[in-house]
């Protein structure tokens, strides 16, 4: 099982997972059909199906378009708002494509309808893949939208936590960056949180992706994992999970917030390429 991780968008990932023995694919978000059709075509897989967390157009606008290129094209998700969806998902299924095991895993309060991806080979020695688009990112967790932080803790405590801890997090968005100074803002005693940003600096500056990482490696660093600890605790200042997790997301929401966002449509439009003939020197 091999994962090519696409970057799209202003900060979006979209994924494409290659069963290597039949040439195979699966992609997760599939946010840009452009942009994932020349990964198709250099990788000569063949795309099988499409796994969508939610409904999102950042995470789900290329659906329709894909599915249109690729009749019976099999698209997967929990949500009815999900462009071009044939197969409606429930938490616990499991998903079979050639040697690729799936497991769905419900996360609603991103969204109402968000989905996460477990993947997994029988047999391998590779470690298992976690597809947590807006749930779980490396340092941080999505805004709560549509739920609530009972929600939330349930996702990242219950669901997503109690996986095994070699799992790699592949996430749906590159925001580990500023994730980390907020975390290093809970925890600034965190030599883990310190180096993990300092790594990650570095990976911006490179202009590479930080992902993935593991869910061992989260549960050191990012604090909306570490709700029982005592420093985030005495940060919130609330000792029940649930409410210290409460907290942590209203403090970052309200940190360092960015400058304002380009319009999506527009970077849509510059990664469809529909300004390309206007940007042509005559």
């Amino acid at each position: 099982m091999k994962v090519k991780v696409i970057s799209v968008l202003e900060d979006n990932y979209m994924y494409l997972v290659i069963e290597e023995s039949t040439r195979h694919a699966v992609a997760v978000d599939a946010a840009v059909p452009k942009r994932l059709l020349e990964i198709i075509r250099k990788e000569d897989v063949v795309l099988r199906a499409i796994l969508t967390t939610h409904h999102h157009w950042d995470h789900a606008r290329g659906n329709e378009e894909l599915a249109q290129l690729f009749p019976g094209l099999q698209v997967f998700g929990a949500d009815e708002r999900i462009g071009a969806l044939t197969h409606r998902v429930t938490h616990g299924q499991e998903l079979t494509f050639g040697a690729i095991r799936v497991r769905c895993l419900f996360t609603p309060c991103h969204t109402s309808g968000h989905m996460c991806y477990f993947m997994w080979e029988d047999d391998s020695p590779d470690a298992p893949a976690l597809f947590s688009g807006d749930t779980l990112f490396v340092g941080g967790c999505g805004q709560f939208f549509e739920g609530t932080a009972e929600q939330m803790h349930t996702n990242l405590t219950q669901i997503l936590g109690a996986l095994p801890k070699d799992t790699k997090v592949f996430c749906g968005h590159e925001c580990t960056v500023r994730n980390l100074k907020f975390a290093l803002k809970v925890e600034p005693e965190n030599e883990m949180v310190k180096e993990k940003l300092a790594w990650a600096k570095q990976r911006e500056d490179e202009d590479l992706p930080t992902v993935p990482s593991t869910l061992q490696e989260e549960f050191l660093y990012n604090p909306f994992l570490r709700v029982t600890e005592e420093p985030v605790q005495s940060f919130t200042g609330r000792t029940d999970p649930v409410e210290v997790l409460r907290a942590l997301r209203s403090e970052r929401d309200n940190f360092k917030k960015p400058k304002e966002r380009p319009n999506p449509q527009a970077m849509l439009a510059f990664d469809w390429g529909l300004f390309g003939p206007f940007l042509e020197k005559k």
